[in-house]
């Protein structure tokens, strides 16, 4: 009898980007921290962003990264902008895709990017004409789409009428993000049964952050839900320049290929090569979070690893082995 395949789950890491415009580190280490993850089985990434690099040094190098890495088979490369100018950076570099930085949040806006969210929607009907005359695709992020950075949650009424825009403006390649981690699963299934009024599903790309512990949890609804892409972040690493001090990692990406993993998915990772990578990355200098990486992934076999081996007999104390 023949085992069914698994249903596969299509992840993409955002590390390069997310965790090194926090944590800045040489050319090199970018370059060697994408190469490591391709051996761990990763194929698509957001890799950069095209914004001015007096506002986020540690990104300064995008254009170097890609050309560096856009040779590699196999892999999609996206990356952020802000405007015209980073768009023709992104089309110029090889980018196969551009996320648009459009933001629920008005005062998020307005100290991100210097432009309300309504002056943002102009903005982006603008650079989709001048997108489709370079060849590039461009999509929009809606940062704080469930809410924050300081207000309270928002729902379905909030995002209709951006989608609405959206559609009207042609832009139809979403990023929905969860920008400081208000959703728990009925959330993210409320807002994606809204958004599918507009777009499909499997078409939309879903950014869960960890900042409250529900980042797993999310990502196995977002599979459920038959999301088509779901970004994550290695070591759960990653923080905004507009918010330092504040927890803005992504949902850690060796802790949500365990949990895929264990619920049936097939995400196309190597868990012992991203614990690896995880490692090497905070020894380079960016710190991290994550459970799999210091505890181990779930045993699959009776022999637990000795390292871990729980003292039974004296539950207060460790045990020999694990000292």
């Amino acid at each position: 009898m023949s085992v069914p395949a698994r249903p596969a789950v299509r992840l993409r890491e955002i590390a390069p980007r997310l965790a090194l415009q926090a944590h800045p580190v040489p050319t090199e280490v970018k370059i060697e921290l994408v190469r490591r993850l391709v051996g761990a089985g990763v194929r698509d990434f957001e890799l950069s962003s095209f914004v001015r690099p007096d506002l986020v040094p540690g990104l300064a190098d995008a254009d170097a990264v890609f050309a560096a890495v856009r040779g590699i088979p196999g892999l999609t490369l996206g990356c952020c902008i802000g405007n015209e100018r980073g768009l023709r950076a992104a089309a110029a570099a090889g980018a196969d895709s551009a996320a648009f930085l459009l933001s629920a949040d008005e005062d998020f806006a307005l100290a991100n990017v210097g432009r309300s969210t309504e002056e943002s929607l102009v903005e982006l009907g603008r650079l989709a004409a001048v997108a489709a005359d370079l060849g590039i695709t461009l999509g929009t992020y809606v940062i704080f789409a469930w809410g924050g950075p300081t207000g309270p949650a928002r729902g379905p009424a909030e995002l209709e009428p951006i989608a609405r825009r959206l559609v009207d403006i042609g832009v139809t390649d979403w990023v929905l993000a969860d920008s400081f981690g208000y959703a728990a699963p009925p959330q993210i299934r409320e807002l994606l049964d809204a958004a599918a009024h507009h777009v499909p599903v499997e078409s939309l790309t879903v950014q869960v952050h960890d900042s409250r512990g529900l980042g797993v949890a999310n990502v196995l609804a977002l599979a459920a839900a038959g999301v088509g892409t779901i970004d994550v972040s290695l070591a759960g690493s990653g923080e905004h320049p507009a918010m330092p001090g504040q927890r803005g990692g992504g949902v850690c990406t060796e802790d949500a290929a365990q949990a895929l993993e264990l619920a049936g998915y097939d995400s196309g990772m190597d868990l012992a090569a991203l614990v690896d990578t995880a490692n090497w990355l905070e020894r380079e200098g960016v710190p991290g979070l994550g459970f799999v990486r210091h505890v181990g992934p779930v045993p699959r076999s009776a022999q637990a690893p000795a390292a871990l081996t729980f003292n039974w007999k004296n539950p207060t104390h460790e045990s020999e082995t694990a000292q």
